[in-house]
């Protein structure tokens, strides 16, 4: 015992001494290198030097040039690994939270219809009603029963006799994004009497491409309902249009909720309007009119992180824990597939009886703003199409190949992001940087300019940010990002911004 006990402590001694020959090895090799070993160089050169001729200095000059860039070159390009590097841990850090932000929001929601069905039998068993019972209390709810869960799905079940609306595009419609821009203007203003500019429309389809939420603000009265509604005309299947009621609290108010005392679902119009899109292979748009009377990320946060997954197939939406037997056809496990084909319109209005929709919300759909009305258009009678979702999509693909960002144009926005995150704390992000390189390339095929859609993304992405800033204090950093702005895109370029920060200088 007592020798083991002698031989642990030296065999310990020993490590520790070993350990610390080792780190005092590099710090001897550190030391000897930086303090004799540079000095020892400097000396031999300065030896050697007294023997150069003109021709020897001119080879050491060429030589130390080449050996500069050569250094700088390697370090550039380790910084460029490691920004990649960062750049990849920050993608998987935001993959990760956001699918642990999607979780809790499917537990919160199933708690809150527990609590809602708790609450309704609640009221039914102080009527005298027992919730529990298992016979029917008349013949409305035998028949009610007999239709299963749900009326109005298995209502759209029967409407298309279980079979998908089949699109059968015409040789007249298969047109390019610049001819479906002149096209649906001149529709809107021959057959419905409603007048838009192209850049209006022009950014409208490239949202469409961004992202499958859009937000059309500005002032009352300037035809932000009227746009999806024309559209929907256009389109020759009419946008669902469902208005946000004030009392929004919670998912179960825009997608129903199942009464465990009835046995039947509460459905919406929202839910019926979704479902009914599982069926079609055109392009569906769902309006959620006057989005903002409620808080838009109380109620549709958990539909703006499913449309965030990368992967269409993982865009599932909880209806019931399970599916049983007469169940509308299209839900699976009690599951909802958004199909690919379906585009969230909301519209807001900025004034004292709404909320104000948060950065959440903004950053995972693109924003279109109209505060003014365009004038009249003479056009001529124009027909709508009918267009495949499919051939929409290969519209969009091939503007980002035919019209792909410029790396000037990478290197100037770089340029841009630099200068804001540093001045303004505020940054691009990879998801706006996604939703601008999906963007910019089907703007141009619509017959606008690279510059101005990166204008019209910035100054609503980026800059919109900027109000939640004390603008006060930030003048001189306003002032040099209005000239930064001028070097990199031109005197006049980048109007939309320009003017954003133009009435911010005139406010303070």
């Amino acid at each position: 015992m007592v020798e083991f006990g002698r031989y642990y402590i030296n065999f310990i001694r020993d490590v520790f001494q070993y350990v610390g020959s080792f780190f005092k090895g590099i710090f001897e090799v550190f030391s000897s290198f930086f303090m004799d070993g540079i000095r020892e160089l400097y000396e031999k050169f300065i030896l050697a030097s007294l023997q150069f001729s003109i021709l020897d200095w001119i080879m050491f000059i060429i030589v130390s040039v080449v050996n500069m860039i050569f250094i700088v070159i390697i370090v550039m390009k380790l910084i460029g690994v490691i920004k990649k590097y960062i750049k990849f841990v920050k993608t998987e850090i935001e993959k990760d939270e956001l699918v642990a932000e999607i979780t809790f929001l499917n537990q919160k929601t199933m708690e809150l219809i527990d609590e809602k069905n708790k609450i309704l039998a609640l009221k039914v068993s102080n009527l005298g009603i027992n919730p529990e019972q298992e016979e029917p209390l008349n013949e409305e709810i035998i028949e009610e029963e007999s239709e299963g869960r749900f009326v109005k799905l298995s209502m759209v079940d029967q409407e298309y006799q279980q079979k998908p609306y089949v699109v059968a595009m015409k040789d007249e419609d298969m047109i390019n994004l610049n001819q479906l821009v002149i096209r649906f203007i001149h529709f809107a203003a021959s057959r419905l009497k409603l007048y838009y500019s192209p850049k209006i429309i022009r950014a409208f389809f490239a949202g469409m491409a961004a992202s499958h939420t859009m937000i059309l603000e500005g002032i009352s009265g300037t035809g932000k309902t009227s746009l999806p509604y024309a559209m929907g005309k256009f389109f020759q299947h009419d946008a669902y249009i469902i208005p946000v009621q004030p009392s929004w609290r919670d998912r179960a108010e825009m997608l129903g909720y199942l009464n465990e005392f009835t046995k039947r679902f509460n459905e919406t119009d929202f839910l019926k309007a979704i479902y009914e899109t599982t069926y079609r292979e055109d392009i569906n748009i769902v309006v959620l009119d006057e989005m903002n009377l409620a808080r838009v990320e109380y109620y549709f946060a958990e539909l703006l992180s499913i449309l965030e997954m990368p992967d269409p197939d993982k865009w599932l939406v909880d209806i019931v824990a399970d599916t049983k037997p007469g169940d509308p056809l299209h839900l699976v496990k009690g599951k909802l597939l958004l199909p690919q084909n379906i585009w969230f319109v909301g519209t807001a209005n900025k004034d004292d009886s709404t909320f104000i929709i948060t950065d959440k919300v903004y950053d995972r759909a693109t924003p279109i703003e109209i505060n003014t009305k365009s004038e009249y258009i003479d056009a001529p009678l124009t027909d709508g199409v009918v267009m495949h979702r499919d051939y929409l999509q290969s519209l969009f693909l091939h503007a980002q190949e035919e019209h792909a960002m410029s790396p000037l144009a990478f290197e100037n926005l770089e340029k841009l992001d630099s200068f804001i995150t540093k001045n303004f704390k505020v940054t691009f992000g990879n998801r706006i940087m996604k939703q601008i390189r999906a963007f910019v390339p089907v703007y141009v095929a619509c017959g606008g300019t690279e510059n101005e859609a990166l204008d019209y993304m910035v100054a609503r992405k980026i800059f919109r940010k900027f109000e939640g800033l004390n603008l006060p204090f930030l003048q001189t950093e306003i002032q040099d990002l209005s000239k930064l702005i001028t070097r990199l895109f031109g005197k006049d370029q980048f109007e939309e911004c320009q003017n954003f920060l133009n009435t911010i200088k005139k406010m303070y």
